[in-house]
């Protein structure tokens, strides 16, 4: 007998762009981003003679706190090998989504130490660079499998990977949602203190959170969170 749907179901074949947060054990970017107060932005992954390469960002609010993230990475027993690297040979290969202070890594480690594989082979296609902070990716991914099928290959990812996956947005053609992003223009550290400002209440009436707090729950002064803030509300306004 056929599979019946209701109409909030997407039928197959139609793409969808799913927004993911996931953790998984024994990942060296989570444990590092984790223990340090800086993040990394994953641009690309190449395997060659059963390793894996990873050509990385690490920001921060200063050039401490990126050193401390790749002093983790450096001493982590998941990884073999950490170069830092320069813009020099491409100019224009600079990530939107840097912060106040950046270092651009080539990282070298083996492909258990890795969800990249388990996802990609599964029909999931990052639609964008891979956000780790706070010890959790952040994906987003485009797929064309309908509702149910993308929850079960989810949950294959979740059993295999022994991973916690949060879908914390989903769209399709279907819904008639546009696929903008209106947080694309913002750096990467700047959508974080956004996000996590909003999500606490900073932005109710009346506040649920005072920029003190905030400021202590991201480890930086309350005079950087507000300018964080302040270039983040800019722009998504277009008065920047």
């Amino acid at each position: 007998m056929g599979e019946t749907r209701s109409q909030s179901d997407w039928s197959s074949g139609v793409t969808s762009q799913l927004t993911l947060r996931i953790w998984h054990p024994d990942c060296w970017t989570l444990r590092t981003t984790r223990r340090a107060n800086a993040g990394l932005v994953a641009h690309r992954v190449y395997q060659h003679d059963e390793r894996i390469t990873a050509r990385v960002t690490a920001y921060g609010d200063t050039t401490d706190d990126v050193d401390d993230l790749i002093d983790e990475i450096d001493a982590s027993e998941l990884t073999d090998v950490t170069k830092r690297i320069t813009n020099f040979f491409d100019p224009n290969y600079r990530s939107r989504t840097a912060g106040n202070a950046t270092q651009e890594l080539l990282v070298e480690y083996e492909p258990q130490y890795s969800i990249h594989d388990a996802i990609l082979s599964r029909g999931f296609v990052p639609q964008d660079e891979i956000r780790i902070y706070d010890g959790y990716e952040y994906w987003t991914v485009i797929v064309s499998e309908s509702r149910p099928e993308i929850q079960r290959r989810l949950d294959a990812v979740r059993e295999e990977q022994d991973a916690e996956i949060t879908v914390q947005g989903m769209k399709s053609s279907a819904t008639g949602v546009s696929a903008d992003d209106p947080f694309s223009e913002l750096s990467q550290r700047q959508r974080e203190v956004f996000e996590l400002a909003r999500h606490e209440g900073y932005y109710t009436w009346p506040r649920e959170v005072t920029a003190v707090d905030l400021a202590d729950q991201l480890g930086v002064s309350k005079t950087t969170l507000l300018e964080h803030l302040r270039k983040a509300e800019a722009k998504l306004l277009g008065t920047e």
